[in-house]
């Protein structure tokens, strides 16, 4: 993934969880123009509440990260803000509104991303259990009285060079 503003690469295929989604990613530093080590983002369990079938590809998006906000899913940006920031979301679908509880923001080099490191992800959807773990960490967990159960994956990032391998989906 090397790109000068906001993409998001989604999966064509629906989940219906329990699932553990996995993979490892690199954060391009080579000098090229899109290799600012930042934004290893990922949805999972996103659906769009305003469409029948809850397809996230029926409404047309720029790319644009507010663009996301009308849907129900779980959010980590890893090294958002520039690799500033590592955070978890439970986005509601409602614009505007991406509700961040305490915790679910980390700072510290050790929660950002590293250049030209691999780091292994794991996303998990397990019934109310939620959680991302990072090199056989877990940074985040939830406990969700209102699980998102189906739903769609997407990795994003923006103004970035990503390196991803090692792609897996399965049972956590």
């Amino acid at each position: 993934m090397d790109t000068p503003a906001g993409l998001s690469l989604w999966l064509k295929r629906e989940l219906v969880g329990p699932v553990a989604i996995e993979f490892d990613a690199l954060a391009v530093s080579e000098g090229g123009a899109n290799d600012a080590v930042s934004d290893l983002n990922a949805f999972w369990m996103a659906t769009d509440p305003a469409v029948r079938d809850g397809s996230v590809f029926a409404k047309k998006r720029s790319g644009a990260f507010a663009g996301y906000d009308d849907l129900e899913t779980y959010y980590v940006g890893i090294g958002g803000n520039r690799n500033t920031t590592t955070r978890f979301r439970r986005y509601v679908a409602q614009p505007g509104n991406r509700p961040l509880l305490p915790g679910h923001d980390l700072k510290g080099a050790e929660n950002l991303l590293v250049p030209n490191r691999w780091t292994h992800v794991r996303l998990i959807a397990d019934g109310r259990a939620i959680a991302v773990e990072r090199d056989g960490r877990r940074i985040f967990e939830l406990d969700d009285a209102e699980p998102y159960r189906r739903g769609w994956f997407a990795l994003r990032t923006t103004k970035s060079h990503l390196r991803i391998r090692n792609l897996r989906i399965g049972k956590p």
